[in-house]
């Protein structure tokens, strides 16, 4: 007789887990909110990619694409690779979890760096394996660190690049250097989500790499400079014997059939991107300007968001900080997960929304 106390009981490590918590959304009691939590484009989605989902629309009574056909070739197309290497997902949260359950098993490492997305130890420790922080130094990646912590059970490595809380990224010699120290059964994983962003002569997405070595992947979202977060669409580039794996165990219509059309539109209206990356370069200087002027530390940040440091004295946290601006509408994130209890991270938002946090904080700390 089956005893009435039993239940059902999860495997091994999954109540170990610290929730994901996304940024918050809302400021209770107040009219006008501005989200600046989550890193979203203050430009919003192509007027194409728009259009591109009301045409969809008509047809939902059909299942999607399950090779998502038309958004690989238009990603193949912009970036000049083989639509054979691509593999999308439902976010590259989906991706990253996929790479977990195909190639880590229990006992094996996972590594990622103390300041990284959190997902990583969430889908390595999912996968039964074991989850492997290695520290950073000045809030950036350090080969050395992360080369010294591979064994032989090391399987997976995860380096967003650029990082997000921080904003910061290694240069290309670097991410190679870590590359060339790895054994070649170890799986790189580049998180690319923000390389849209970035403009720097010393930095690379993983594409180069990913071509010429047969355990790099690259990874990349829809959610940031192309607007369509609320579409939850990711992509990752391969080598072949990745992606044959990974499609053996992916759901058979892992991506719907407005994301695969709106993604696909998106990514070839040059023009809307070129003026999201323009509003992001401008803004990204002027905030770290006007905080930095207020006496706040900024972390120099090559993505669309920038990680403000405050001191301890009353009056003056980040726990203070997140108050007062709340209260006024202005929604940023709090990243003590991420291993900063004292710092805010700010998405670049609309000049009204980057003015308007500028003008708080100055109000804030005069009154401190």
């Amino acid at each position: 007789m089956t005893s009435a106390k039993k239940k059902p009981t999860p495997k091994k490590g999954v109540l170990d887990i610290a929730a994901y918590v996304p940024g918050k959304e809302t400021a209770p009691g107040v009219e006008r909110v501005y989200k600046l939590s989550s890193n979203e484009t203050p430009l919003g989605p192509s007027p194409k990619a728009v259009q591109a989902l009301a045409d969809v629309s008509t047809h939902l009574e059909t299942y999607p694409d399950g090779a998502s056909h038309l958004l690989r070739e238009a990603i193949a197309e912009v970036h000049g690779l083989n639509p054979a290497n691509i593999l999308c997902g439902n976010g590259s949260d989906e991706l990253l979890g996929l790479l977990c359950q195909t190639y880590l098993s229990p006992g094996d490492e996972g590594i990622f760096t103390e300041h990284g997305f959190l997902v990583y130890k969430i889908q390595i420790i999912g996968a039964g394996a074991v989850p492997i922080c290695v520290p950073e130094t000045d809030c950036r990646a350090d080969v050395d660190a992360i080369l010294s912590a591979v064994t032989e059970r090391t399987r997976i490595i995860f380096l967003a690049n650029p990082n997000n809380p921080t904003g910061t990224y290694l240069p290309v010699e670097e991410v190679r250097r870590l590359h060339a120290g790895l054994p070649g059964n170890v799986l790189l994983v580049l998180d690319a989500a923000y390389s849209e962003y970035v403009r720097r002569n010393d930095y690379e997405s993983g594409i180069e790499l990913v071509s010429a070595n047969e355990n790099v992947v690259m990874t990349r979202t829809f959610s940031k400079v192309y607007g369509l977060a609320g579409l939850r669409i990711g992509w990752l580039y391969a080598p072949l014997a990745v992606v044959d794996a990974m499609n053996r165990i992916r759901g058979p219509f892992n991506v719907n059939a407005a994301a695969i059309a709106a993604g696909a539109a998106a990514i070839r209206d040059r023009e809307h991107i070129d003026r999201a990356v323009a509003h992001n370069q401008t803004w990204i200087a002027k905030l770290t300007e006007g905080l930095e002027a207020l006496g706040l530390k900024v972390t120099p940040s090559v993505g669309n968001f920038v990680l403000i440091h405050f001191g301890d004295e009353a009056g003056k946290t980040a726990a203070d900080a997140d108050a007062f601006l709340t209260c006024r509408g202005f929604v940023l994130r709090r990243v003590t997960a991420y291993g900063f209890p004292n710092a805010l991270r700010m998405s670049v938002g609309s000049a009204e929304a980057n003015e308007g946090v500028l003008a708080a904080l100055k109000e804030l700390l005069e009154k401190a």
